[in-house]
């Protein structure tokens, strides 16, 4: 049975067929993996490695563009742009939108940083400092337009790192009635990033 996920695509999970506007779309079983991955989760941030996992499973460990690449032929195929309906967030992942502009998203917090710290981590590293995530167990998600995080993380880093010494960069939270609180301590200095629980932000 074929659902609308998109203006005028619609997919058909048990025959993993694809249609725009009626006429079906022939796609290869990666892109087709990733079609269906991502619109399985709207408005979501996925991560590069659950794309791995999801849609190639065993058969790579590491991305080395291969996911753009597919993802490019999908987009051709479906007549799509670079950012609607699926975006690419560089250091992030993706987001299937669901609609023309979404406010918020709900986000992994764990996969969210692990990947930020990825892509930053050759200016880490070149400090001598390990990462390392201590998160509030029961706080698996945030909802928080993702961009808006990055860039609050990046800036708070790129301050941080021209005076870093070798040493450790933590990564901690904790919840309190109003808010969700991320914490950077770089060796002892503390910077916090709070976000309301409520409202926007």
């Amino acid at each position: 049975m074929y659902i609308n996920i998109a203006n005028h695509i619609e997919l058909d999970r048990e025959q993993r067929s694809v249609r725009k506007d009626g006429q079906e779309i022939h796609l290869t079983g990666l892109e087709y993996g990733l079609l269906d991955f991502l619109s399985a989760h709207p408005n979501r941030i996925c991560t590069r490695q659950m794309v791995l996992d999801h849609v190639w499973g065993d058969r790579f460990q590491y991305d080395t563009g291969t996911i753009d690449v597919h993802l490019n032929a999908l987009r051709r195929k479906l007549g799509w742009t670079k950012k609607e309906p699926i975006e690419t967030i560089r250091g992030v992942g993706f987001v299937f939108h669901v609609e023309q502009k979404v406010p918020h998203y709900t986000i992994d917090l764990q996969t969210f940083l692990t990947e930020w710290l990825r892509s930053r981590e050759t200016e880490i590293s070149a400090k001598g400092l390990v990462a390392q995530i201590h998160l509030t167990p029961f706080v698996n998600e945030i909802t928080i337009e993702p961009k808006a995080l990055q860039q609050l993380l990046d800036s708070v880093l790129t301050a941080l790192l021209p005076s870093a010494q070798p040493g450790v960069l933590r990564l901690s939270s904790k919840l309190t009635m109003q808010h969700f609180i991320l914490s950077l301590d770089l060796n002892g200095t503390i910077n916090e990033l709070r976000i309301p629980i409520y409202g926007d932000f």
